[in-house]
């Protein structure tokens, strides 16, 4: 008796408990809309906001609820647009393919360390040590934060410096986001000229760190058609909004830090 009442006060606890969720889930219970299930189970489930919503389950309850568009997935792309576009009974809307570009070309043959960096190797923990050890402050630190948070391996380091292949790339943003230096961006995959630099130092510091890098002399922004092109705190950036891919600019810079980035 000394263990069997004690026992069943709490094997009683136990059931009287369960009884009560039980009771608690069917009062409780909110019925989901078959469509935002349906959306989500045709999301890729990257959760990686690209969309510009918390998650893929987030971005499918605004599509029903608040009328979001449905071609904000960039890793789903085509496809899951137009399994959203089946489920919603809607003609499918369309998707511009995108991409991630590192607007560094700060190589080793282009750029030298400043000091040797031996604590944890990672990008993030170098730029906190006297904003990492390459002599451009602006520069790729070569570390691979980017890559190690890729899930499609579309990011590798060569030459100490990260490069994006473009086929692999499902813009979901995490590089973006992984980077202490700010240095990616995603852009339409048909837009490929790109500045590889984002040095915001003077011609002069920035030919002293980098070979490869942007001096600010706004000779590109002059020459280009479209306005496309501005150059602000010696830094040349593109509105791809405007970009034709005519070339103009990345035949005018005299440094040659504008490229044509295809794959």
């Amino acid at each position: 008796m000394t263990y069997l009442i004690p026992a069943l006060i709490l094997g009683g606890c136990g059931i009287l408990a369960g009884v009560l969720l039980t009771v608690a889930s069917k009062i409780f219970y909110v019925k989901v809309d078959e469509k935002i299930e349906k959306i989500n189970e045709s999301l890729p489930q990257a959760n990686c906001g690209a969309c510009g919503y918390a998650g893929c389950g987030d971005y499918a309850a605004a599509i029903v609820n608040d009328g979001a568009e449905t071609n904000l997935c960039k890793p789903g792309g085509v496809d899951a647009a137009g399994k959203i576009a089946a489920i919603l009974g809607t003609t499918a809307v369309e998707v511009i393919p995108t991409a991630a570009v590192v607007h560094c070309n700060g190589n080793c043959e282009a750029t030298e360390s400043a000091f040797e960096f031996d604590g944890v190797q990672s990008c993030k923990a170098a730029k906190r040590f006297y904003g990492g050890s390459g002599k451009c402050r602006y520069g790729c630190l070569g570390l691979g934060d980017c890559a190690e948070v890729c899930d499609n391996d579309a990011i590798v380091i060569k030459n100490g410096l990260a490069s994006v292949i473009k086929s692999k790339c499902g813009s979901c943003g995490k590089c973006v986001k992984a980077c202490p230096n700010s240095l990616i961006s995603i852009r339409p995959l048909a837009k490929h000229i790109d500045v590889l630099c984002s040095s915001k130092d003077n011609g002069k510091l920035t030919k002293m760190s980098c070979k490869n890098g942007c001096i600010g002399c706004k000779i590109c922004e002059k020459k280009c058609p479209n306005g496309a092109i501005t150059v602000t705190d010696f830094h040349a950036s593109i509105n791809y909004d405007l970009c034709t891919n005519c070339g103009i600019c990345m035949t005018a810079c005299p440094v040659k830090a504008i490229h044509s980035c295809v794959k």
